[in-house]
């Protein structure tokens, strides 16, 4: 199984605080079935800055903490890129990682509250350049929970979108999840990952996630989230069922 969003490396970001947590989190990724591990601390949010090369030697290092110790765990490197003006200025002076080596897949982030107006024309231009934005847990947007079908005109431009494992399960509350459940059902979302910061606090649920996306939409549906993962790693070309629009329920009294 790939995870492909996860705050693993030690005293980076908000996620594992010590060396000791990320090891604490490597064993629990594996009892969740984890074979790789997409390593993704926050980059440009206005409080953590994770350059490419900062985060290629933190991967290094704590890849080879877990094979003296042998445990089956292989990281990848990657990050987890805040939305702003200066994506492509960032982009240009090579200091973002990608999901893969062909660097084709981006993790982006919008901010908690919003979908900058920018955001269309930007990732547009991203296009362009032959990168593929992959909205990372847009469920836990504002803006994609009042409206799951602001997700479209990314989606038609050719940008994915990643669910949080946590999300599905019900971990943020009843609205994020039926936020969670919709867009899997109307294919919004393209796949699945942890989005983990440590043991205790948001820990993995992808195991979790997938049992439960196979009880609600069957086994094919986990099948095509996993290969999506797998593509995103590879820099292979996703297919992926198209996405419908959520009607909207009317209210009245007849």
């Amino acid at each position: 199984m790939i995870d492909l969003h996860c705050h693993i490396l030690p005293a980076v970001d908000d996620g594992a605080a010590s060396l000791q947590e990320s090891l604490a989190m490597s064993e629990q990724a594996i009892e969740q079935g984890i074979t790789h591990l997409l390593c993704t601390p926050h980059h440009n949010n206005g409080r953590y800055e994770n350059d490419k090369k900062s985060i290629i030697a933190a991967v290094h290092h704590l890849q080879s903490v877990l094979d003296a110790r042998h445990l089956p765990l292989t990281l990848l490197e990657g990050q987890e890129v805040h939305v702003t003006g200066e994506l492509l200025t960032l982009l240009n002076q090579d200091e973002l990682l990608f999901t893969d080596l062909t660097d084709t897949y981006l993790l982006l982030e919008f901010p908690t509250m919003d979908v900058p107006a920018y955001s269309e024309s930007l990732f547009f231009e991203l296009r362009t350049l032959g990168k593929v934005p992959v909205i990372v847990h847009p469920e836990r947007n504002a803006m994609f929970r009042e409206d799951p079908n602001r997700l479209i005109p990314f989606l038609e431009m050719g940008c994915l979108a990643q669910l949080t494992a946590p999300s599905i399960v019900g971990i943020f509350g009843k609205n994020i999840q039926k936020t969670a459940h919709e867009m899997v059902t109307h294919n919004l979302v393209q796949m699945v990952a942890s989005d983990a910061h440590g043991i205790s606090k948001r820990r993995f649920y992808l195991k979790e996630a997938y049992e439960i996306i196979e009880q609600e939409w069957g086994k094919e549906k986990v099948l095509q989230m996993q290969q999506v993962a797998r593509d995103l790693v590879n820099g292979d070309e996703v297919s992926y069922p198209s996405y419908t629009e959520v009607k909207k329920k009317k209210f009245g009294l007849f």
